[in-house]
């Protein structure tokens, strides 16, 4: 018997590498495509598991689903890291008169 590929896996590789990326630079959408990776995952591993025989692909999907998760891990850290740096600023509107000084100083 031939095997076929497992459905997705090569979409949920590319949506863990997005979710990395997204989250890196942009923020929500990194979190989107790391949920939506992460859901698509667990539904190729059920189907991989009922016959793992019939499939192949399933490296992608592990990698995708890692991937993911350091996606939202990584978003995870930058929230974190954010809340912190205006708390410890003294509030956005301190940040804000920060940033116009250093402008101001540099030439923006």
């Amino acid at each position: 018997m031939e095997k076929k590929e497992l459905p997705n896996s090569t979409l949920i590789l590319i949506f863990g590498i997005l979710s990395i990326i997204g989250c890196c630079c942009y923020g929500i959408p990194g979190a989107v495509f790391g949920i939506i990776a992460l859901v698509m995952a667990k539904r190729a591993t059920e189907i991989y598991s009922a016959n793992p025989e019939l499939y192949t692909g399933y490296q992608n999907v592990k990698a995708g689903r890692i991937l993911s998760i350091i996606g939202l891990v990584l978003l995870g850290l930058s929230i974190i890291a954010g809340i912190i740096s205006i708390l410890m600023l003294g509030g956005v509107d301190e940040m804000r008169q920060m940033q116009e000084e250093i402008l101001r100083e540099y030439g923006g």
